[in-house]
């Protein structure tokens, strides 16, 4: 099927949705829809765009998904279709199913304020913070977004008050289910962190069957003056699922973002992190790690725009490739004019064990502004000779120095994870996965999906 027709299917999908799309949704959400449609459709799927210069889109939507109107019934509970394999990780689980928030028994209002709850009851109960943040952060900004905002119905709401520590890290555990269906949904989160506020947000992406799924998921996230966030991105589902996730986030003056993204398995993945560092003093810091094998593809496109003076951003991202896999990273650093006194480091290093895999690597800086520290680098190689020389002459054999050299490789990614019981279950994982035992979702009960 060419994306001409695929845009035709998804615009007759629209017309025939306005009604029902409407029914479980709220008008602060519904204003959006239209303009939003409209800007997807006049440019359609991505196909050779700069953001989307080596991306292949029309495997993931060229296929027969149902579009999920209404709320999944769930014939068990979410927490007994999945146990969070993390041993001693102490956190508030929320769920969504196919893009739905599952129920709880947790009261909406959570110790200091805290709210966390779906978004059309935020649309419902806060609906100034809705008027001032949805679709601010992600706007235009995105074709796929606007696709987003244009079928999204439910989501997670995060509210963190000024001042207030959250007691907890949030974990969001996104699962997709499809029965008898392949699925296509569409998820939209919002987060808030308020002045001198901090928080902590674990977002884990799992299947639950074998069927094929399309999830279009965007996080839009609010950072207030002098507030922090660690936001930690878990990518494990199978090679029959498509996820495209966005993340945009503005910050404001002298707050701190810190986000990691570890995509262990999944059939395409495209990862989208926009940050608009738009108060001074601001940092943000984007990590990242891809494992890809098979015919698997990982594809990452980040924006760090310097809008404001002496802010500062870091970046790096690190993949590890074997047989035909592909993956893309583009990063782009953009410093407007007036952003003096702007540091800006960026980084991509990939380790490829075949010689089919491939990745396209393009780091990029847009600098308007003088007194600025700005680099970049990107690296494309295999395993060194000289390293594995010196573990055989240390009685180590073959395989195992290879292992040892690919996790070292992949480790100082995983090591800025600040969250200990995290950061110690994502180096079992990456070792599982490196040694070829991570070959299905590893965090769900059923194991269903083959991955050949």
């Amino acid at each position: 099927m060419s994306t001409e027709q695929i845009n035709s299917d998804l615009s007759a999908i629209f017309r025939e949705a306005r009604k029902p799309l409407r029914v479980n949704s709220n008008e602060l959400l519904d204003r959006h829809r239209e303009e939003a449609f409209l800007h997807f459709i006049a440019s359609g799927i991505p196909e050779k765009t700069e953001e989307y210069a080596h991306a292949d889109l029309l495997p993931a939507f060229d296929r027969d998904y149902h579009l999920m109107l209404r709320p999944p019934r769930l014939k068990v509970n979410p927490d007994a279709l999945f146990t969070c394999n993390v041993p001693g990780l102490d956190t508030r689980v929320r769920f969504t199913v196919n893009g739905w928030t599952a129920r709880v028994d947790e009261p909406l209002e959570l110790p200091g304020g805290v709210v966390i709850c779906s978004l059309p009851t935020a649309a419902e109960r806060y609906p100034g913070l809705l008027e001032l943040h949805y679709n601010h952060h992600a706007g235009k900004r995105d074709t796929l977004a606007s696709l987003n905002t244009a079928f999204a119905q439910d989501g997670i709401f995060i509210n963190v008050p000024d001042g207030v520590n959250m007691d907890k890290p949030l974990q969001i555990v996104n699962l997709m289910q499809g029965n008898n269906n392949n699925v296509m949904s569409f998820q939209r989160n919002l987060a808030i962190i308020g002045k001198g506020a901090t928080a902590t947000i674990l977002a884990c992406d799992h299947t639950l069957s074998d069927n094929a799924f399309l999830s279009n998921s965007v996080t839009e996230i609010a950072l207030s003056e002098n507030a922090s966030l660690d936001y930690y991105q878990v990518q494990n589902q199978h090679v029959e699922a498509s996820r495209i996730n966005a993340i945009f986030v503005t910050q404001e003056r002298a707050s701190r973002l810190d986000a990691n993204t570890i995509t262990l398995y999944g059939g395409f993945t495209r990862n989208n992190l926009i940050v608009a560092l738009a108060g001074e003093g601001s940092e943000c810091n984007l990590h990242g790690m891809y494992l890809s094998d098979k015919k698997q593809r990982v594809d990452n496109f980040t924006s760090i725009e310097h809008a404001a003076p002496g802010c500062r951003s870091n970046e790096l991202f690190k993949g590890v490739l074997d047989d035909s896999a592909v993956a893309d990273f583009t990063g782009r650093v953009i410093v407007r004019p007036g952003a003096r006194k702007t540091e800006a480091y960026q980084a991509n290093h990939n380790l490829l064990l075949s010689d089919e895999a491939r990745v396209n690597t393009r780091p990029q800086l847009i600098i308007d502004a003088d007194d600025v520290k700005c680099s970049h680098g990107a690296t494309v190689g295999q395993l060194d000779d000289e390293a594995m020389f010196y573990l055989r002459s240390r009685g180590i054999s073959e395989a195992e120095a290879r292992l040892m050299m690919m996790f070292g490789f992949a480790h100082e990614i995983v090591g800025r994870i600040r969250l200990e019981p995290l950061r110690e279950q994502i180096d079992n994982l990456v070792d599982k996965r490196l040694r070829g035992e991570l070959t299905k979702c590893y965090n769900c009960v059923r194991h269903c999906k083959k991955t050949s």
